[in-house]
């Protein structure tokens, strides 16, 4: 069962964070806030894992269409293509809770060669920042899903680890999440296309 760890998104703790990095660098999953909704996450480094979160979504993992969580936008070029329009959109943005996809680079890991665009994302969020730069890399996510017709994303940390709990390492409770994703911006094709509505102001596109 995974364990459930409490971390302050104020003040996220330096100890709690490494524990949670070790995990993730031996091919563990976790569940972890952002500034919307919690999400499923490892390491990009590690195939096992990602194969591991492709089967628990159900699609084959060159085809899945996971966000990456960057640390900021210095190490974006490692993972997609960037032109100056592009990049002043993400850096007025960013930190925020959009996904912006761009055209993946040449370096993508090996597993992501096939793919043509990336999903990137740079949450407001001090834990899920924590954990990247302390990561070194960034966290491949997918926000977990509700079969509630209600809610359609679970926002407790302790009913997330009874539902999600033999399925990964660990959850950070990070207090209550939220149940409206990020916004989905298309930035392939020139113009910002909202692929989908969720958080955020869309005016500003």
């Amino acid at each position: 069962m995974a364990e459930l760890i409490k971390i302050y998104e104020e003040n996220p703790s330096p100890k709690e964070i490494q524990k949670i990095v070790n995990v993730l660098k031996s091919g563990g999953l976790i569940i972890y806030p952002t500034d919307t909704v919690y999400g499923l996450g490892c390491d990009i480094t590690n195939n096992t894992a990602l194969e591991k979160i492709a089967q628990i979504k159900g699609v084959k993992l060159e085809k899945a269409n996971f966000s990456f969580i960057v640390e900021d936008l210095s190490n974006l070029s490692e993972y997609a293509s960037i032109n100056n329009q592009n990049f002043k959109i993400l850096k007025r943005n960013l930190p925020g809770p959009y996904t912006f996809i761009l055209p993946g680079s040449n370096n993508l890991p090996s597993v992501f060669k096939k793919k043509k665009t990336v999903g990137i994302r740079v949450p407001n969020n001090n834990i899920s920042k924590a954990l990247v730069t302390a990561l070194g890399n960034p966290i491949v996510s997918t926000s977990i899903k509700d079969d509630d017709e209600v809610l359609e994303y679970t926002t407790d940390p302790e009913l997330i680890v009874e539902k999600w709990g033999k399925l990964v390492d660990v959850v950070i409770d990070g207090g209550y999440g939220d149940n409206v994703a990020s916004t989905i911006i298309d930035l392939t094709n020139g113009d910002p296309e909202v692929i989908r509505e969720g958080k955020g102001d869309l005016s500003i596109f």
